[in-house]
């Protein structure tokens, strides 16, 4: 199981120094990855930079670490644009993104955006599709429902088809399965533990009916190490081991934490992960 951590971006605020050593840290540390979330505009969710320029950011500063936007609202955005995004945060780190996207719950961030809410999922399968294409050919033909690309391509190729993974909500819908089995290369966890084989099974399910290899599709969840279930952070680790996943992701966020204390408790944690 690969183990990452989540940048505490919301409590870093714009404290770039402090930004900078904790994901420079978690590279030293020999943690796998280093999770960002996403906002572009939405009412009372605090203090969030936009992830893919603070991964650019971040690729300059770090090494080995895999940088990971969970989520890019995907719909909400436009499809061209987010894969010249992403190509360039591949470039510019090495080939170290691994695409995090969902198609979110917030109407008024679509309607901010030019967007249209109500067909957010069937866009975002459309926009699978189509990123893949533009990461893997210099000239693109594409004529979609959303979005029509013709003799046209991105400059430069990232070099890969950077793996993409879903995020979703506690219980996925029957199309996020279909989504998550038909076109993901992983997902990231919401449910507990006791649900996520269940949902897994169904994942793998929607894969074979596409042809796909179902071992392949990987699972993440988020495990925190402060705040109210602090004392149950190394038996979740375990836990989630035994279930199976392929990733997990420790947390810092929550416990009101100055930056100092999120980087000592990164250090300590660290020491602490059960084998």
């Amino acid at each position: 199981m690969r183990i990452g951590v989540s940048l505490p971006v919301r409590e870093l605020e714009n404290d770039l120094g402090a930004i900078k050593a904790f994901a420079q840290a978690a590279d030293d540390l020999g943690l796998t990855h280093l999770r960002v979330p996403d906002q572009v505009i939405r009412p009372g969710s605090g203090h969030l930079h936009e992830p893919m320029t603070v991964l650019a950011y971040i690729a300059a500063v770090t090494n080995r670490i895999e940088l990971v936007p969970s989520v890019i609202i995907l719909p909400s955005r436009q499809t061209v644009l987010v894969a010249k995004q992403a190509a360039e945060i591949e470039i510019l780190s090495g080939g170290r993104l691994r695409l995090g996207i969902g198609v979110g719950n917030s109407a008024d961030e679509y309607q901010a955006l030019g967007q249209d809410f109500r067909t957010r999922g069937k866009r975002c399968n459309e926009q699978i599709e189509l990123l893949r294409l533009l990461w893997t050919k210099e000239t693109v033909e594409f004529e979609g429902r959303w979005d029509r690309v013709s003799g046209a391509g991105i400059n430069p190729l990232p070099g890969r088809t950077i793996p993409i993974w879903i995020g979703t909500s506690a219980d996925p819908a029957p199309s996020v399965i279909r989504r998550l089995g038909g076109q993901s290369d992983g997902w990231f966890v919401i449910c507990p533990p006791d649900e996520y084989l269940r949902i897994m099974e169904n994942i793998k399910g929607e894969a074979r009916r596409a042809g796909r290899d179902p071992d392949a599709i990987g699972s993440e969840a988020g495990v925190a190490v402060v705040g109210p279930r602090e004392s149950e952070w190394q038996d979740r680790v375990v836990g989630w081991r035994e279930a199976g996943l392929s990733h997990l992701c420790l947390r810092t966020l929550g416990g009101n934490l100055s930056a100092d204390e999120h980087l000592s408790v990164l250090q300590r944690v660290v020491n602490e992960i059960p084998t």
